[in-house]
């Protein structure tokens, strides 16, 4: 359980409010800190500022509680990095879809030549209609009190945001604030869940509404059982958890990631708390952008199918169907699940469908038809296979997924789980190399054989594992070299 530490400029700032455990002042904190007072080096024990200074300005204590708190290992909000991005006014219009969703969603009925200013404690705001606004806002700029401006410009954007005060706030704003407060506090450290004291927690991030999930319901439950075998509690945790994060030693994400997306800000949320993390956040990075992954694969002489970057040029088109040839294979950079993949017949067909795609990116993938009847998953965990599957083609179409159009039943080809002995060689070196060119986290690496070769299609950075697929050979075995490798991260970092 962690220690809480609220700074306040002023003592007297705090007045309004019940006592608190520890409250301080900038000079408590940044000048007569006692480390073995509050909390020696080696303790596993966590603290978590509060910064609630009258400013936040470049080299004013606020700015200083927030610096020496990362420097000290203390978890803080808001984060120096919060601090810095909110003096940056171009930063305030955040590229979120789904803030942008909600934004418009919550102003549909609002005059548009009427701006609107709300207050935001904690990622509450009082305004019921803009609450799931104010919790993405949060999201992106944690920090205690915010003051947030929202304009017309052709569509409903973020114009400013701003830090508060607590010595500023009216006795409403007060009330407000304190029952905020109470519930950020009481998500973050929270009291014992258990009868039994679990040597460590995790957090497993899931989406139990999606189409395509990483695991089924079976598998997410084998986790939990497997994490209470090794002494540690699992939880499912949703998108609406994200002020939860600090009181995990680890987060597993099992759900399809992306940059633009929560998962991505979770992941970074997590490593800035000082969170074991699968997946990572570079891993992220790495594996949802294929322009970045055919570069690592040219670069380190791995096999992969003919691939060419493209822009709109309609040189390169061309160049594109005279280096490859047709039937192609036309992909956008950030696809998952066989989405935003094209199988291109003819050269009409092929300008059709980047003149559309080009309006989203900059950048396409161009690759050979590579037709094999099955495609070998590799689940790579820390550069060690601990799974093998062969995903076979939907029936009657070239993809593994077949996402039917309107009024048809989507599809999905039969997998088939192999020991890893007797996958050939050659995939299973190529899917670890592969993987320890990304990083050391849990990946799943497609590959296609021919005359003894592996070819790389991709690599996952959120491999699927379900019950009675990834699992069928292993049992419970894989999951507890997973929860087991979250431990050995766990002790390592501490």
């Amino acid at each position: 359980m962690a220690k809480i530490i609220v700074i306040v400029e002023k003592l007297k700032d705090w007045n309004s409010y019940y006592p608190v455990e520890q409250l301080m002042t900038p000079q408590d904190y940044l000048v007569n800190w006692d480390e073995n007072l509050y909390g020696s080096k080696g303790s596993k024990e966590r603290i978590k500022i509060i910064n609630l200074c009258r400013n936040y300005k470049y080299l004013s204590n606020g700015y200083y509680c927030s610096l020496l708190a990362e420097a000290r290992g203390h978890s803080v909000i808001p984060s120096v990095k919060s601090i810095n991005d909110l003096s940056r006014e171009f930063l305030y219009n955040v590229e979120s879809e789904d803030l942008d969703f909600e934004l418009q969603k919550a102003f549909k009925t609002h005059p548009t030549d009427e701006g609107c200013t709300i207050s935001i404690y904690f990622g509450k705001t009082e305004k019921e209609q803009l609450q799931e606004v104010a919790r993405l806002i949060f999201d992106v700029f944690p920090a205690p009190i915010l003051h947030v401006d929202f304009a017309w410009n052709k569509k409903w954007e973020v114009s400013a945001v701003r830090t508060e005060s607590i010595n500023s706030l009216s006795t409403l704003d007060e009330d407000m604030f304190a029952a905020s407060l109470d519930d950020y506090s009481g998500k973050i450290w929270r009291k014992p869940r258990a009868r039994k004291k679990f040597r460590y927690d995790m957090a497993i991030l899931h989406d139990p509404n999606a189409e395509h999930s990483p695991s089924d319901k079976k598998a997410l439950n084998n986790c939990i059982q497997a994490g209470k075998e090794n002494d540690v509690l699992v939880d499912l945790i949703e998108k609406k958890d994200f002020e939860r994060i600090a009181e995990y030693d680890a987060l597993f994400i099992r759900e399809t990631t992306s940059l633009n997306h929560h998962t991505y800000r979770f992941a970074k949320k997590a490593e800035s708390e000082g969170l074991v993390v699968i997946d990572d956040s570079m891993s992220i990075l790495r594996c949802t952008n294929k322009i970045y992954m055919h570069n690592l694969l040219h670069t380190n002489n791995i096999h992969s199918p003919k691939t060419i970057v493209i822009s709109s040029n309609a040189d390169q088109l061309k160049f594109a169907v005279d280096e490859i040839g047709l039937p192609m294979i036309i992909k956008i950079p950030d696809g998952a699940f066989s989405k935003g993949v094209y199988k291109i017949q003819t050269m009409e067909e092929l300008q059709s469908i980047t003149e559309d795609l080009f309006k989203k990116t900059a950048l396409l993938i161009a690759q050979e038809f590579f037709y094999t009847d099955f495609d070998w998953r590799i689940g790579v965990l820390n550069d060690r296979a601990i799974f093998a599957c062969k995903y076979y083609m939907s029936k009657g179409h070239w993809q593994i997924y077949y996402h039917a159009k309107k009024n048809k039943k989507n599809q999905v080809g039969e997998a088939e789980t192999f020991p890893i002995s007797k996958v050939p060689k050659s995939v299973i070196n190529t899917a670890i190399k592969l993987s320890h060119l990304v990083g050391n986290s849990l990946y799943g690496v497609d590959l296609k054989e021919k005359d003894g070769k592996a070819y790389v299609i991709e690599i996952n950075d959120n491999p699927n594992i379900d019950s009675g697929v990834e699992d069928a050979i292993t049992g419970m075995d894989l999951y507890h070299n997973i929860i087991n490798e979250f431990i050995s991260r766990i002790e390592e970092k501490k």
